[in-house]
This record gives structure tokens, sequence and C-alpha cells, in this order.
């Protein structure tokens, strides 16, 4: 700073001792071409080239003087006000006054005229000078600001190679105004190695560690946070992401180091810095997958998707779309999803795809008979089920038709027209379940594992995993919908924990298991910790720039029917074996009765055409022995 304002002040007086020298000149030039002083010796230096010199120099020299009395260097030129230019003109009048009795006590006087038109031309060029160049230099900070304005105030956590980089990129976009990188103005750093404190990476300090995110944050007027440490550990993660959520800001991330310029040819960090999601809090990286595989596995087959309009069933047909299959076949029941997808689908591929999409309903096995026929799918994903633990405790007939009738249909379709691999989507409410839902997902899994037992062409497999961020019906966008309608965000249980999982990786999950499967496995994902529902709604909050409990209110209303606080991924009795991806693991198969379970299915068929809620459920506890029901109320 102190550098800039000698500059500045240099610059004045370089300015102020030309506009006085010129005036002396010029007035001396106006007197000589109107003739008002004659070419007379004795008439004083007004014609005299040589005196002139000298009364120039006391000019320069009082009027330098003056100013400084005055002020007029110490000034800061967007806050001079019409007082501060009037002070700086009576200086210069007063330093040309000095200046003309100076010479005329060493007998070297000026002559009246030159004196007045000196002090005049002077004063009202310095004046000019000032408004003229306060104006200019207001604009060009006003622009400045605007400019600053529109760029992001910006903390980077880390200051190592991945921060140099950024900042790197940054300076380098300068140049180029449609560069994404001028948004960006780079504040501070953080890092929690103590010997980078107050250290600059390329002109950048480092202020402080990053549990001070918070502080550091509304200390600078932080606007964006971007996480830089691309090597930390999944525990430091998800611990300082946990700050970066508190300090109300806007954050985004570079990817783990694993995942660095995979796909990016250019090699730049700063196209890969992604807006922060709330699955990036939950303190692992993306589970990545045998690409090959799953390639192997699609590529030129007929697949089917049931409930393929789905937040599961429309990611699948998009990463399906991928491998090049032969064929792709949407069934769904609700026609504005399968639009959605279809639609989408045709967007980005248009007439490379060869796409068909379906209305019809698992439930109609002599529908889906014809679809079967016509179409022979080699690949089926069945991801068709009603999920919702709610809706399921109150209408459990239409939970055991839908989920466990339609899988009997489709299992029974997929053995009939010897599809190659079948693949059923499960979820962790299937262990021990305690809910309607949980529970036909379970007889879903028997049925599935049954017809793999009875041997045939067809290779039948689960899929089994637990929430899925995001997907209908999901907490997310419940949270989202609350805050952004401004009402309290509505959590069960204080203590109530879930198993997250993306929907790429859910659907990842139900590929590379479709890839590998020999026929009878529960592949299950493991996700890590479990994850406090309360603290996923307070960093979602937090990452709308709100306080959690202040801003946006946290209500408890109670376990809703059939929930319960914590879920498993796997039963007791199934075991658990590794595969060669070191996040997916097989339960063992459990030896199903096939004569006892084909006997209950049809008393249990018997008892839903009643529409007999409680019988219903009575019969799924007889079927399940590990179906204990609660009832929440």
């Amino acid at each position: 700073m102190n550098k800039k304002m000698n500059v500045r002040k240099i610059f004045l007086m370089i300015a102020d001792a030309l506009i006085v020298v010129v005036s002396a000149l010029l007035s001396n030039a106006l007197l000589s071409w109107y003739g008002i002083v004659k070419h007379d010796q004795t008439q004083g230096v007004a014609l005299q080239p040589i005196r002139i010199v000298g009364v120039i120099g006391l000019s320069v020299l009082f009027c330098f003087f003056l100013l400084f009395v005055f002020g007029a260097y110490n000034k800061v030129w967007r806050e001079l006000k019409a007082r501060d230019i009037a002070l700086c003109g009576l200086a210069v009048a007063v330093g040309s006054g000095l200046s003309y009795a100076f010479a005329a006590f060493m007998e070297k006087p000026a002559t009246v005229q030159f004196m007045i038109a000196n002090t005049v031309i002077s004063v009202v060029a310095i004046v000019i000078f000032r408004l003229t160049f306060r104006s200019t230099v207001v604009e060009l900070i006003h622009a400045g600001e605007l400019k600053n304005e529109e760029r992001d105030r910006t903390l980077i956590v880390g200051a190592g190679n991945a921060a140099r980089m950024i900042l790197q990129e940054i300076n380098g976009a300068r140049s180029d105004p449609n560069n994404p990188a001028n948004v960006i103005l780079p504040i501070c750093l953080v890092d929690d190695d103590p010997s980078k404190f107050h250290t600059k990476v390329l002109g950048v300090e480092v202020v402080g560690l990053t549990k001070d995110i918070p502080l550091i944050c509304r200390q600078y007027n932080i606007e964006l946070v971007i996480f830089a440490i691309p090597s930390c550990t999944e525990e430091q993660r998800k611990s300082i992401m946990g700050y970066c959520s508190e300090s109300g800001c806007r954050i985004k991330t570079v990817p783990y180091l694993s995942q660095l310029f995979q796909d990016d040819d250019s090699q730049q960090i700063l196209s890969q810095v992604k807006d922060i999601r709330i699955e990036d809090l939950l303190g692992r990286p993306p589970i990545t997958f045998n690409k090959k595989k799953i390639r192997d596995f699609i590529y030129g087959k007929v697949c089917l998707v049931t409930g393929g309009g789905g937040s599961i069933g429309s990611e699948l047909v998009r990463q399906i779309v991928k491998y090049h299959p032969e064929q792709i076949i949407i069934v769904d029941i609700y026609e504005n999803n399968a639009y959605d997808i279809q639609q989408e689908l045709y967007i980005d591929y248009g007439d490379e795809l060869n796409l068909v999409t379906l209305i019809a309903s698992i439930r109609d096995y002599d529908k889906m008979d014809t679809i079967f026929e016509e179409y022979r799918p080699q690949v089926v994903f069945h991801a068709a089920a009603h999920k919702h633990v709610p809706l399921m405790e109150v209408s459990p007939t239409e939970a055991v038709k839908n989920n466990i009738f339609g899988t009997l249909n489709m299992v029974n379709l997929a053995e009939k027209y010897a599809v190659e691999k079948f693949v059923m989507i499960s979820t962790d409410k299937a262990v021990n379940p305690t809910n309607v839902m949980g529970a036909t997902k379970r007889c879903c899994e028997m049925i599935v594992q049954m017809k793999s037992q009875q041997g045939g062409r067809t290779e039948f497999v689960t899929t089994r995993f637990g929430n899925v961020l995001g997907s209908n019906g999901s907490v997310i966008p419940l949270f989202r919908r609350q805050i952004e309608a401004g009402r309290p965000v509505t959590v069960t249980d204080p203590n109530i924990i879930r198993y997250f999982m993306t929907i790429p990786e859910a659907v990842s999950l139900v590929l590379e298991a479709g890839a590998i499967a020999k026929g009878g496995e529960i592949f299950v994902l493991d996700m890590g910790d479990p994850v406090k529902i309360t603290t996923l709604a307070e960093n979602l909050i937090r990452m709308y720039g709100k306080v959690p409990y202040r801003d946006v209110e946290i209500k408890f209303t109670g376990l809703r029917p059939g929930e319960k606080l914590y879920e498993e991924l796997l039963m007791d009795e199934e075991g658990l074996q590794k595969t060669d991806n070191k996040k997916i693991f097989i339960g063992n198969q459990i030896d199903i009765d096939s004569a006892q379970l084909t006997a209950q299915l049809d008393e249990l068929h018997e008892i839903v055409e009643t529409n007999d809620n409680d019988a219903t459920v009575k019969k799924l506890e007889a079927m399940v022995d590990t179906f204990h029901h609660v009832n929440n109320r």
C-alpha cells in the first residue's frame, strides 16, 4: 500500500510541476502575443527567457511547499471534495504570490500582469486537472469494483499443488475476458500445515487453518469456497467439508486424486472443479466399477428395464445406452416419467439409439408376455416396485400385488423366454424387515433365489443397497422443497441413521453385479459408515447459505409407520464373500424350499385378492420369518 501511495505522490508532483511550468510559459506567451508587456529590460522578465526560468523555478518550489502544507498529496483521489480542490487552488495562488514577492526581493521582479496571468492560469489548470482526474479515477475505480463485484470472493482450501494450479489458471485467464476462470477472485488460502501459515502462493496469503474456515469467511466476506485437497483421506474430507458447509458460502470441490484428469485432455484443474453436492458430505469417494466387464455384458444385447422411468430405472437406461446395446426397452406404468426419459435419450442420441418405450404394468402377466414374445430381451433389469414405506403401510395389499406378484410374473417370463440374465433391484429394508415394503422385497429376493436354485438357462441375481440420494421418495428432494419453501425441515428422529449412495453408484452396482453374476447371488455394496439424517439435514441447510435451527428450523416428527432407527445390509445367516471390487460383496445363498414358498405364494395371492390388509400382513409375517412388523403410529 505504501508503495502505491509513493507512486501516486510522485505522479501528482510531476503533474503539478508541469502545470506550473506550462502556465508560466503560457502566461508569458499570451502577454507577449497581445502586446500587454513590451520587450523592455526594465519591465521585468515577462519577455526575458533567461530570467523567466528563475521565476518558474520559484513558482514550482513555493507551489509544492504550499500544496504539501495544505495536504494536497495526502488525499485519496476518490475522496477528494470541493473544499479539498479549492484548497489546492488557494495553495497555488499563495505559492505564486510568494514566488513573485521573493523574485522582487531578489531584484529580479516579474511584471504584475505576468504574476496575475500566471496565478490565474495555474489555479484554473490545477483545479481543472484535479476535477477531471478525480472523475476519471472514480470512474475507473467504480468500473474495477463492478468487475470485482462480478467475481466471487474466493477462499481456497489447501495451499498445495492443486491450489497453485488453480491460481495459475486464474492468473492466466485475465487476458481472456470470456474465460470462466475470470469469475473467481482469490482472496486467501487455508491449510493445516503450520509451516505454511502467513506464506503466499502466487501472491495469495495463507491466513489460517481449515477449522477457521467459518470465521475467515465472515472476516474476508468470502462468497465461494474451493476445496482443493484432492489427496486427503475420506475422514479428512468429511471433516473439512463440515467446516466449509458451516461457512454458509457456495462450495466447489476438486475431485479425488484418483479422478483428476481422467477425462480431461487439457490437464486443467478448474474445468474439473464442481459445485459441491450433498453426497460430497458423505465423506467417501465415489465407488468405481469395472467398465470393461459391464461393456462385455451389455454390448449388442436386447435389454429390458422395468420401472424404466423411475429414478433408478431411468439412470439404468442412461448408463446402459453408453455400452451400445442392440436395443433397449423401457417398460413403465407411469407415462410421464417414461416420456421424459424417452425424450432425453432422443435428444442425446437421435436415430443412433434403438429405443422402445412401452406403457405397461408388471402386474399384467398377459401384457408382459406379449412384450417378451415380441422383443425377446436377453437381459432384464427389474426396477419396478412400490418403495415408499409409509404409503405401503397403509396399502399392504397393493405392495404385495405389485412387488411380489409383479416380480413373480417377471421371473416366470424370464425363465419362459430363456433370458440370459435377470437382475432384480432390492433394498436394505429387506434385511430383518419391520415394514410391509421391506417384507415384500424380501419375498422378491426369495423368489429370485428359488428360481436360481431350480436351475435353467437364466441366471437370476439380486442387488441390494441402501438409501439412494436424490431418488424419488428419498429425504433429499423433500428437504430441498422444505428449505426452498421457507418451511421447517422435518426429520423423524434425531438419532435415525441410514446408509447412502448416489444414483449412479447404485446403477453401476446393478450393472457390474449383472456382469459378474453366476446366479443366485445377492450383491451388497459397502457404503462406508452410516449417516445421521439430522446431520444430513443440517449440512443441506448450510449449503443453502442458511444456519440450522436459526434460519431454518428442524422439526422431529417421530418415526413413521414401519420405520426403524437403523438399516442393515446383510442378514445374519447370509455371510459375506469378497469380489474383485473391494466395495462389492456377495451374500451366500439361503436354501429356499420351493414347494413351500410356491404354496405360500398361492395362499398370499388368494388373500390379497380380497384386499384384506390385516390378513395380508399376517401372511407376510408367516412367509418371512425375519419380518417383525413395527407399528409406529
